[in-house]
């Protein structure tokens, strides 16, 4: 067969390139069709590239954490193993990969030369005995390509480390803890009586996640005129519903909290205010009202921000709503997400009381004319029946476009959400 090269695909939603994490092939190495190739990190996702084509790997044309063009070029292949490898070799120190059927590297010409092996020490560092136990306790660390990363550019070996997160995964917090105490935790600091030394700057790298956020941050905070507005209620029965609904035997496998609470409001009530479900066109010099509500979940994850989208959440039930909100936050901390599931929200939900805090001033995510932040829920004094009494209650802020909603809509909308929420059974009348 002719050379051919793998070009980046355009990978949807206006994506112009992404950066390479990780590749899983090598020069020389027969690939089949449809094989995942590489992992690289969009703006919007991690994404396994499939090969387009069948053959023997000719050249790598871009290295682990290179961006590249959409258009640009990735793989060559062809139908012969390549006489001298063309990817950019190991550096000094590293233990170069030996790939299965083809051997060590060679030493010089296209034959491959033998590795004499020691009987008396198979455990010897570089022999293939230990070189499989290595590759068998990278196999078994748990973590996303972008922490694996970040450990690869540190020098921290990630089979080192025991994962903080849940089942054992590594989390980007493991891998700075190690680099913070100067590389993998396996290797004992060695005690110096010196004095203290001055603290260095750290130099992080923008990832492909926190440049596209920032620049939609950007755009949105300087195009769509922000005005919040803010309400504390008592949610002491709401809190009490969601404890009677997760004891149901219809919900007992469904993951139920003050989130799903907020989404099955939310998603019920915008069909009542249009103007929070709609968004500016200023090209076509018009406000588009949706006709569904397609609702934006803010999730934050070891890349950055994201906000996956549970689409026509309006007509999802209580358990189906709550499946698909907890699969998106499980996928988006996990970095599994496909671009697709990051675009096309009309309105948005960010929790920040997980974090502990009581309010804050939402950003509009670009497009969308409203973003509801939850407050942290806890135990207040709060008048009830005429009496001061200990109450669950939380703090609601309501971010709107005020090009296309105006304050007496929003107002209205944030006080019927709170509303619901200091009274569940006037879901049977708002909703």
């Amino acid at each position: 067969m002719t050379d051919q090269t793998f070009k980046l695909p355009d990978l949807g939603e206006g994506l112009t390139e992404s950066e390479v994490l990780n590749w899983k092939i090598k020069v020389g190495e027969h690939v089949a069709l449809n094989q995942v190739i590489a992992e690289v990190e969009t703006a919007k996702a991690v994404v396994e590239l499939p090969s387009p084509f069948a053959g023997v790997v000719q050249q790598i044309h871009a290295a682990q954490g290179e961006v590249v063009q959409v258009g640009g070029p990735l793989v060559t292949f062809g139908d012969e193993v390549p006489a001298k490898a063309s990817e950019p070799g190991p550096a000094a120190g590293e233990r170069t990969p030996t790939l299965v059927g083809y051997g060590a590297p060679a030493a010089s010409g296209t034959r491959p030369q033998r590795k004499t092996r020691s009987a008396k020490n198979p455990g010897t560092p570089g022999t293939p005995s230990t070189e499989r136990h290595e590759e068998q306790r990278r196999a078994v660390t748990r973590c996303t390509p972008p922490v694996r990363k970040l450990a690869r550019d540190h020098g921290v070996d990630i089979s080192a480390l025991t994962g903080s997160g849940e089942d054992g995964l590594v989390l980007r917090r493991d891998v700075q803890e190690a680099i913070d105490a100067g590389g993998s935790p396996s290797v004992p600091a060695v005690a110096e009586a010196s004095p203290p030394a001055v603290a260095e700057d750290r130099h992080v790298k923008i990832t492909a996640v926190r440049r596209a956020t920032a620049k939609a941050m950007v755009q949105s905070a300087f195009t769509a005129p922000h005005a919040t507005e803010f309400l504390t209620v008592d949610v002491t029965e709401s809190m009490a519903l969601i404890e009677r609904l997760r004891t149901h035997r219809l919900l007992k496998d469904v993951k139920l909290n003050f989130t799903t609470l907020a989404a099955l409001v939310v998603t019920r009530l915008l069909s009542t205010y249009p103007a929070l479900n709609s968004t500016w066109d200023e090209k076509a010099d018009e406000i588009i009202e949706f006709g569904s509500v397609n609702l934006g979940m803010a999730v934050a994850s070891d890349r950055g921000l994201l906000v996956p989208v549970v689409k026509n959440a309006q007509d999802l039930p209580l358990p189906q709503l709550a499946s698909a909100l907890s699969e998106i936050i499980a996928q988006g901390r996990a970095g599994t997400l496909a671009p697709a599931q990051l675009t096309g929200g009309t309105f948005s939900i960010t929790n920040v009381g997980v974090f502990g805090v009581d309010a804050g001033t939402p950003i509009l995510p670009p497009g969308q004319a409203g973003i509801l932040a939850l407050g942290q829920v806890k135990r207040r004094p709060w008048e009830y029946q005429d009496e001061v009494a200990l109450r669950h209650t939380t703090t609601l802020a309501l971010s709107f476009d005020h090009r296309v909603v105006d304050g007496k809509e929003a107002s209205e909308f944030l006080a019927g959400v709170g509303s619901v929420f200091e009274d569940p059974g006037l879901m049977n009348i708002f909703i």
